[in-house]
């Protein structure tokens, strides 16, 4: 039965009330459904995830998944129709998205809504797939000797993309490697889970008997906590080390009442390490300031009456506000001005006149009052900076350094005398001050020898002072004045081992040869570079830094017993200015009887061109006593045929041995016989040098042809083989045919009846 006829037979009147009736359809949980997924699944799709509680008792509708209200589908989700279960149809990536709304509901086909909205939560759950990374690949960092071990003066950061408060990003530091590793391995220590740099209580100690200079420090930062796995990042860390610059200041006096613009600047401190911030703390509080650069300033006028002194204190520290080291004190003093009027005393007792008394005697006087000079001035210099000035460290003592002038503003020329002294500056008394009494000048003078290794440079403080006690307000801070020396350092000029130098030559000397080496006196002091002046017929060469003179070229046009002369000259590599030349007499010498000794060739080496980077050692005849006539040095040269001097380089490796190579990139393959000229001394030899030049092969050696391997026959005798086996084959198959003939002679020689019978088939 059709369900239309069924419908068309209930009455209208009870279709309209079914249609009012509203349905009792279930509802969804109000709640949230809460599914996690793995990021990064790696296993197969669609990943069933949960079964959604979708009511039994609908069998119509279709199921809609939305990203929530008024929203489309949501990304990679979807359910099954049949089995009613939220699925996931890809990867998901929890640094892309962490967590999906999305909404189930139940709908008809035009749209109405049978069951839900149901709200589903799912979060992505983390995997550990994110590096970590520090904030910079190269972190750099000033540290300051005497900074308290512990404190923090570096602040490392990295980050992971993992999801945060897991183990995933728990990010651990460490030092991985120290250089240079003295005085001490572990100079440093790295907090592990903040990341902040600080010096060890050992580097502490240590850091003091450093030198200044810098330390690289190799800094790994891992994920996953303290678990031995994990992703993990580096960075070096340069850390320089300066000198500490944290001295304790003197004590300053400030007049009350000062009249000056505010705030007024007063002192500064200086911490050489980096990333610092200055504190200042005042016991009783005063009007007291420091800046972000260590200046220190009063901010308004001070009252002596009210606070006669005040003891402050500078602190440096980090960005989480710890000290690098103790706190600087400076003690302020308050000098009394004359801002109080005097109070009068109380009434006396009351004076009685009797009435109608006569008067009192009376008279007129002239009185002089003279105003007497105190000593209310201090002495100030008229120039508070002077210099720099430059001396010599060879500048003798006793060397004026500088005149300074002091004025006083007193009357009373007892007020006027003044006193002098080196108030910083001269810890090792290199400095003296001389005066007259009543004079107002001061002569600086040099009292030790000066030296610029040990202080290149000088800031001598003076200071001025008034002999009798003072009244009134004390010294100025035109009471000082800095007198800056700077020390020229003193290089001595280059000296050779000789003053002038000599040499013996045949006028028949090729090219080449080695004539003597130009020295330094001390070698291992300083590196010369070395030259020629006046060689004007370009007969000799020196090599720059070596020093060896040799011949240049044949000597041409010498004349035996002649004499050149050349001059040497030696400038140190580092400071060219300074320089030093010594003079080099060559006298030529008659030809030695030609032709000269040739030695016996040396066996033959081979060599491939295209020009490889090897050679062959040429050695000189320093074996053979009868030649040599001694011991070496001995000198090489190539023989004066031009041809040779272009297609071979002969270059010496020490007194008694050379290298011989080619000096073009190609030279035709064959056998070359080189002359190398060997000379000792006035004897010269000369020493043939067979070289076979052939192809080189990818390999860069000698390409040959492929000869007879040893133990293969050649042509000639595999013939002479094959010949041979064919002879003795046929003299056998003479032998037994021969053989086998005189058989069967012998049988038909015997009677019919010896013959044996055959046998029948």
């Amino acid at each position: 039965m059709s369900l239309r006829p069924v419908l068309t037979m209930v009455p209208a009147w009870l279709w309209l009330l079914c249609l009012s009736t509203p349905q009792t359809l279930p509802k969804a949980q109000s709640a949230d459904l809460h599914v996690e997924v793995p990021e990064n699944y790696g296993g197969n799709f669609p990943l069933y995830l949960t079964k959604l509680p979708l009511p039994r008792e609908v069998a119509e509708g279709q199921v809609v998944l939305s990203g929530g209200p008024g929203m489309a589908a949501e990304g990679p989700f979807a359910v099954d129709p049949e089995s009613g279960f939220l699925l996931v149809t890809k990867a998901l990536d929890r640094e892309q998205q962490a967590e999906y709304q999305l909404q189930v509901t139940l709908e008809t086909e035009d749209g109405h809504v049978l069951w839900g909205p149901q709200p589903v939560l799912v979060r992505v759950k983390d995997e550990n797939d994110q590096v970590p990374h520090f904030s910079q690949a190269i972190y750099r960092a000033r540290l300051s000797k005497g900074t308290r071990p512990g404190t923090p003066f570096l602040f490392l950061e990295a980050s992971d993309g993992d999801e945060p408060d897991t183990v995933n990003s728990d990010l651990r530091f460490h030092i991985l490697n120290q250089a240079p590793a003295q005085p001490s391995p572990d100079m440093f220590q790295l907090e592990p889970r903040l990341g902040v740099l600080a010096l060890s209580p050992k580097g502490s100690i240590s850091l003091d008997h450093a030198l200044e200079g810098s330390y690289q420090l190799l800094v790994q930062v891992k994920d996953m906590g303290d678990q031995a796995s994990g992703h993990q990042a580096t960075a070096t860390v340069d850390v320089s080390v300066v000198e500490n610059t944290w001295v304790p200041l003197e004590t300053i006096h400030l007049t009350e009442n000062l009249k000056v613009p505010y705030p007024h600047h007063m002192a500064q401190v200086h911490w050489s390490g980096g990333d610092v911030l200055y504190h200042l703390e005042s016991q009783p509080p005063g009007p007291f300031h420091v800046d972000a650069e260590g200046k220190l300033y009063v901010t308004g006028e001070l009252d002596r009456e009210a606070q006669t002194e005040y003891l402050l204190q500078v602190r440096a520290q980090n960005f989480r506000r710890e000290d690098y080291a103790e706190p600087l004190e400076l003690h302020v003093v308050v000098l009394d001005e004359n801002d109080n009027a005097p109070v009068c005393p109380p009434r006396g007792p009351p004076i009685s006149i009797p009435e109608l008394s006569p008067p009192g005697l009376s008279n007129t006087c002239e009185l002089t009052i003279t105003v007497t000079d105190i000593n209310d001035h201090a002495p100030e210099f008229t120039t508070s900076q002077i210099g720099p000035v430059s001396l010599s460290e060879d500048v003798e003592p006793g060397t004026l350094v500088a005149t300074l002038t002091a004025t006083d503003a007193d009357l009373e020329p007892a007020f006027t005398l003044m006193d002098f002294a080196v108030e910083a500056g001269n810890t090792e008394g290199t400095f003296g001050l001389e005066w007259e009494p009543n004079s107002g000048h001061v002569q600086l003078r040099l009292q030790k020898n000066l030296s610029y290794e040990a202080a290149p440079s000088h800031e001598v403080v003076v200071v001025v002072r008034s002999v009798e006690e003072l009244v009134g307000p004390g010294p100025g801070p035109r009471a000082t004045a800095t007198v800056t020396v700077l020390v020229e350092r003193v290089i001595p000029p280059p000296k050779l081992d000789q003053e002038s130098y000599e040499a013996s030559v045949p006028v028949s000397t090729p090219a080449g040869f080695l004539l003597l080496t130009i020295q330094a006196s001390d070698p291992m002091s300083r590196t010369l570079r070395f030259s020629l002046v006046n060689d004007s017929e370009g007969w000799l060469c020196i090599e720059e830094v070596s020093g060896e003179v040799r011949t240049a070229q044949s000597l041409q046009g010498a004349q035996a017993g002649d004499m050149y002369t050349v001059l040497v000259e030696a400038r140190d590599a580092d400071e060219p200015r300074l320089s030093t030349s010594a003079s080099l007499v060559i006298h030529f010498l008659k030809a030695p009887p030609s032709p000269a000794l040739t030695l016996a060739p040396m066996p033959s080496s081979h060599l491939c061109t295209p020009r490889q980077d090897y050679g062959v050692v040429v050695s000189g005849p320093s074996k053979d006593s009868d030649l040599a006539g001694g011991h070496g040095p001995y000198s090489f040269a190539l023989g004066p045929n031009p041809t040779v001097q272009r297609d071979w380089r002969l270059q010496p490796l020490n007194g008694s041995h050379a290298y011989l190579t080619l000096a073009l990139h190609w030279v035709e393959p064959g056998e070359h016989i080189i002359p190398v000229v060997v000379s000792h001394d006035a004897r010269m030899w000369q020493l043939p040098v067979r070289v076979i030049v052939c192809r080189c092969n990818t390999e860069g050696q000698c390409m040959r042809k492929v000869g007879r391997m040893k133990g293969m026959p050649t042509k000639l005798s595999a013939v002479g083989v094959l010949v041979g086996t064919l002879a003795a084959i046929g003299f056998f198959l003479i032998l037994i045919f021969t053989h086998l003939a005189l058989a069967r002679k012998k049988d038909l020689d015997q009677p019919a009846d010896s013959m044996p019978l055959k046998d029948t088939v």
